[in-house]
């Protein structure tokens, strides 16, 4: 046990040295091409940090056992917006571009909708197991996830040449590359040493499954998302804080699982219409609460926070 609680403590020091490394070379990187840290955050950065669930995901497809899937990333993305945002904005409050409260928050919330939609295909209940996720289900996904990037892309091209200097030096970009794989490297092994040392920790003390699957797992494959913005939120790079959570919910839903559907058609275990409604709900709240000033304040994080700690108690009351 002892040497798992070392690898716990190595595990959050990788990640978040790392989460420093990368907001620092994404910053760096947005400069350099003279784009904005909201496109960053939508592109590199939300690809980077939604690897634990990628992988997750496909090992679990390729295996035959897609069900873990859909349970991976609605929690995550639940988490994302609930718990990620809200600490973020405690911490700093976060300010929100235009085009994003106008254009990105309402293609995530599509995207949560669309998914929701195919998860209770046609039949209403507040159970959806049984329910699939068919091939033809995950590339309509992979087709919106596709929809999305030519879009984000168009974005960077139109607003190349727009985006106002920086006072800040910027470095060269294979240094800012460098930090931002070197930053990605220690998120993703930092968070597996995290997780895995944490189960093993609480299996030891006698800690059931369930519990683990919902707090450590859960909280681990987030956790890349958690430091970034919240190192981002604390840096003043708000714009990188919140395109990380937007991109990463739209990697999950679009991709992630448009990928694993591709491959192995999903039959959805222990997913709940409450889930859905949680996950839709959450997104819906983030976007209203940009709405005022283009800002989401301490008071609404901490709004947010308390979304996530009273659905965590309703799942931990229900298990």
């Amino acid at each position: 046990m002892l040497l798992d609680c070392l690898l716990i403590i190595l595990g959050v020091a990788m990640v978040l040295y790392g989460a420093d490394r990368l907001t620092e070379g994404a910053a760096s990187l947005a400069r350099r091409m003279n784009v904005s840290e909201m496109v960053i955050g939508l592109t590199i950065v939300a690809a980077g940090t939604s690897a634990p669930e990628l992988f997750v995901s496909v090992v679990s497809a390729l295996n035959g056992t897609p069900d873990l899937a859909v349970g991976n990333v609605v929690g995550s993305n639940i988490m994302n917006t609930l718990l990620i945002v809200g600490v973020s904005a405690m911490v700093m409050p976060i300010v929100v571009t235009r085009p994003a409260v106008y254009k990105d928050m309402p293609f995530t919330a599509g995207a949560t909708l669309l998914l929701a939609m195919l998860c209770v295909d046609g039949q209403f209940g507040l159970s959806l197991k049984g329910h699939i996720i068919s091939r033809m289900d995950g590339t309509l996904l992979l087709a919106a996830f596709a929809l999305f990037m030519i879009y984000t892309f168009a974005v960077t091209r139109k607003s190349a040449g727009n985006i106002e200097s920086s006072e800040t030096a910027v470095s060269p970009v294979w240094k800012s590359l460098l930090f931002v794989v070197l930053g990605l490297t220690l998120l993703i092994v930092g968070s597996n040493f995290f997780v895995d040392s944490a189960t093993s920790v609480a299996e030891t003390l006698g800690v059931s499954q369930s519990v683990i699957g919902l707090t450590i797992v859960a909280g681990g494959t987030s956790l890349p998302e958690l430091a970034t913005s919240v190192v981002a939120a604390r840096k003043g790079q708000s714009a990188l804080a919140i395109g990380n959570v937007i991109g990463s919910n739209v990697f999950n839903i679009l991709l992630i699982l448009g990928l694993t559907s591709v491959i192995c058609p999903m039959q959805i275990e222990g997913i709940t219409i409450i889930d859905m409604a949680t996950m839709l709900v959450s997104v819906v709240l983030l976007w209203l609460f940009s709405f005022t000033k283009f800002k989401v304040e301490r008071w609404e994080g901490t709004v947010l926070t308390l979304g996530y700690a009273a659905y965590l108690c309703w799942l931990l009351y229900n298990i």
